[in-house]
């Protein structure tokens, strides 16, 4: 999706993947992070659906405007974690819980799309409303996947770099440390004004796309026997 791609529908889904998905991912983290004996996102309030809770200014404006972003990262303190699991392991599941309950929220506004156009073809066709709503569905589904894929990505601050690091040598990890917010930047950069990423970006969000219209086929196989 284009810098100034302005299209109203795509600004609109956009929108509501602000405040339903960005929320989501946050609060998926701050639930693991609690859930291993980590309580800090959990007294700051950041588990919680609630999107003023989570949307960062910059990276709100880049989401509805060129389709990737980010919202404030939730505090986690590894130190906290069980004994059940090591700081780096648990640093590791509670990175990976944002990407896959975007992945998870994706699958359920599949479910979604598909019985809308089940129901448009059981009625007659699709309306205009209906192709709204449709249209609407498909960008959302299209974007959390987006949103998972890019996060994954192995560069610190994403989550990608906290699963990544786990099976790193510590003294790697502490000199990539070092330079993470000159890393971060570049990133954007190559985000914003170049193609580079574009390609393994959309080559494991269509997989992932493929996988998600697999697990919802039972839909198109109700379709056929209407």
């Amino acid at each position: 999706m284009g810098l100034f791609a302005l299209n109203p529908y795509t600004i609109f889904a956009r929108i509501i993947v602000l405040f339903t998905s960005m929320p989501v991912h946050e609060c998926a983290h701050g639930w693991v992070a609690h859930k291993l004996g980590d309580d800090t996102a959990y007294y700051q309030g950041r588990i919680d659906l609630n999107p003023l809770a989570h949307l960062d200014p910059i990276g709100s404006l880049l989401l509805v405007f060129t389709g990737f972003g980010w919202a404030r990262p939730v505090p986690v303190q590894p130190r906290n974690f069980n004994r059940k699991i090591t700081m780096r392991g648990g640093m590791a599941l509670t990175s990976f819980a944002g990407p896959a309950a975007n992945v998870l929220l994706a699958l359920v506004l599949m479910v979604l799309l598909k019985l809308v156009a089940l129901g448009a073809f059981v009625s007659g066709g699709l309306n205009v409303p209906v192709q709204i709503i449709f249209q609407i569905l498909s960008m959302m589904v299209s974007i959390n996947v987006s949103l998972a894929v890019f996060n994954l990505l192995p560069i610190p601050p994403l989550d990608g770099y906290n699963i990544l690091s786990y099976f790193l040598p510590p003294k790697w990890e502490y000199k990539i440390a070092q330079y993470r917010q000159y890393i971060f930047y570049g990133l954007l950069a190559v985000m914003l004004f170049t193609n580079l990423l574009s390609y393994p970006l959309m080559w494991l969000a269509s997989w992932i796309y493929r996988l998600l219209d697999f697990m919802t086929g039972w839909i198109d196989l109700l379709g056929n026997l209407l």
